[in-house]
């Protein structure tokens, strides 16, 4: 048992998951989006970005695929609405380093509120974003946490597929240094 959740983060992936922080069982359990209700890891295969469905004990394994995973606010909650403002502004300069220092291609937010904090933007579309972190494109998807009764599962995997296209065309083009 751990009280916080290790980054699952490696040099040049292709995108980092960005959770807004972790729930206090995940951090309990030392596993991203461990909660059974949590539509994750089925959102990830049903978008194509894994050929078969992971669980939370099997995150080491994205690396495999180039995909990592982070949140913005270490500190567990229940509900990311207990999270004060503050603490986001807090842990941006930590997170927008963490970013830069792994140089991934795209960083997806899981949830407005994170990249909101983050950008001091308030009105944020789905999608792609127009600004970069670092050098990586910004892509807004919707939590797929059980408790968002805003997005079926069905809505989930049709909002994660374009940047699941996305990342399969830029794997088909060189790095430029």
């Amino acid at each position: 048992m751990t009280d916080r959740l290790e980054d699952i983060l490696a040099e040049g992936l292709s995108v980092v998951f960005c959770g807004i922080n972790p729930g206090k069982g995940s951090a309990a359990l030392g596993l991203h989006f461990a909660n059974r209700s949590n539509r994750f890891w089925r959102t990830l295969h049903l978008a194509g970005f894994t050929p078969h469905e992971l669980r939370a004990q099997d995150g080491p394994r994205l690396l495999d695929y180039g995909y990592g995973l982070t949140t913005l606010v270490e500190r567990p909650t229940a509900s990311a609405g207990e999270l004060a403002q503050h603490e986001f502004k807090g842990a941006a300069a930590a997170f927008e380093q963490k970013i830069r220092r792994c140089q991934p291609r795209f960083v997806a937010f899981l949830g407005k509120a994170g990249y909101s904090a983050l950008s001091g933007q308030r009105q944020l579309d789905w999608g792609l974003q127009p600004q970069l972190l670092g050098d990586a494109s910004v892509w807004v998807l919707p939590n797929p946490s059980g408790r968002n009764l805003a997005f079926s599962l069905e809505q989930l995997v049709d909002a994660y597929r374009p940047l699941q296209a996305a990342i399969a065309q830029a794997d088909q083009q060189p790095l430029t240094s």
